[in-house]
């Protein structure tokens, strides 16, 4: 079923560009999938009032949107989910339109968001999972994503041919309009050529003017060694085209490390439980440990070791970024009583335990000493 743009908006048929603009920033800020992560609902109605903004905030689309209905854009119009401006791809947010929109508002237009003619498209966020493996020795990964790329069949130019370009009337070429509020005078962006300066009388057919349709994406990314999460990586330029011919914008790769089934991460070093027997633990010995880099390391346990107890392999935890160094390893041992014991196995225990002193088990004494001291 067709949606109603303006009843996703809120707004009366009549509305004019200022009140479509103010009800999409609050939906959009309302319904954000940065601000409602994993919510599939919240994520959708993000993308329709993101397509009726697109259409209802250009004066041409919206006139045409108004006589013929979503069907003036079956063939091109919308660019495959008008998503523009907040990446069309699962795992993307653009984060620089609405929030840009409001400071340029509150700052009296002048910001150096300025004229489309000289302002990147939006930059664009993708969220990147990697082993903690890949993390330690660094890896190259492939994404895949939609986003708004330069228009082949129109050379980015949004018209058909060069001749279908006008300096816009409402502007005089300029791309922005000066607004008079009493004792105050703002600049603000041309909504009638969306800031281009130019209005096009024969719109490009493939990208409905805007020098842009959306296509998928496949880069290459080098992740360096020793990154984190939280870590960000920056692809210059890779981010949206800008609207007929304007720089692009950058994209983000923020990187999340999973869970590690044996190592646990903080900061540089790494961290491992290892469970000892209680023999071990007593008369002393070795154990063998995995690192991460692969294959084993040799740690000696001396005998007395107490649960809890930290040793650490220097030089064996995650790799610095830019760096050659490397953090710590630290093994944490936990002494595991016997179970499952067979009669032979406990008449030696209780053959040790009558043989136990005060020196044997300090600690146990001295805290029973405390006990009989607070009783009393």
């Amino acid at each position: 079923m067709a949606s109603d743009y303006y009843k996703l908006l809120g707004v009366e048929r009549t509305a004019s560009g200022s009140d479509i603009k103010k009800a999409f920033r609050k939906l959009a800020m309302k319904h954000h999938p940065d601000k409602n992560p994993g919510d599939a609902e919240a994520e959708k109605k993000f993308k329709e009032i993101n397509a009726a903004y697109e259409v209802l905030s250009n004066e041409q689309k919206r006139a045409a949107y108004d006589r013929y209905g979503e069907s003036a854009f079956s063939q091109g119009g919308q660019g495959g989910g008008g998503g523009q401006g907040f990446g069309g791809a699962s795992g993307f947010s653009g984060f620089s339109d609405i929030f840009g929109d409001i400071f340029e508002e509150y700052m009296g237009g002048n910001t150096s968001r300025g004229s489309t003619r000289n302002t990147k498209g939006s930059d664009l966020r993708y969220n990147l999972s990697i082993s903690l493996e890949d993390a330690f020795k660094g890896s190259k990964n492939t994404i895949k994503f939609k986003s708004p790329t330069g228009c082949q069949a129109c050379n980015s130019t949004g018209s058909k041919s060069s001749g279908s370009k006008n300096t816009c009337p409402a502007c005089q070429g300029s791309g922005r309009l000066r607004v008079q509020q009493g004792f105050f005078a703002m600049e603000r962006t041309c909504h009638d050529c969306q800031g281009s300066g130019v209005k096009i009388s024969d719109p490009c057919n493939d990208c409905d003017g805007e020098g842009r349709v959306i296509k998928e994406k496949n880069l290459s990314v080098n992740i360096p060694a020793g990154v984190d999460t939280g870590s960000r990586i920056r692809l210059a330029s890779e981010g949206e085209a800008g609207i007929r011919g304007a720089p692009s914008g950058d994209l983000y790769i923020f990187i999340t490390i999973s869970d590690h089934d044996l190592f646990k991460r903080q900061a540089n070093d790494l961290y491992i439980e290892m469970p000892i027997k209680m023999t071990t633990a007593t008369l002393g010995g070795s154990v063998e440990v995995p690192v991460i880099e692969g294959g084993k390391a040799l740690v000696t346990i001396p005998s007395g070791t107490q649960s809890g107890s930290k040793f650490r392999l220097k030089g064996k935890g995650m790799s610095v970024m830019q760096s050659a160094r490397r953090g710590d390893m630290y093994i944490v041992v936990n002494v595991e009583t016997p179970v499952h014991l067979t009669a032979r196995q406990k008449e030696l225990i209780e053959e040790l335990a009558a043989l136990e002193t005060e020196k044997s088990s300090p600690e146990s004494e001295s805290i029973l000493k405390k006990f009989k001291k607070f009783f009393n």
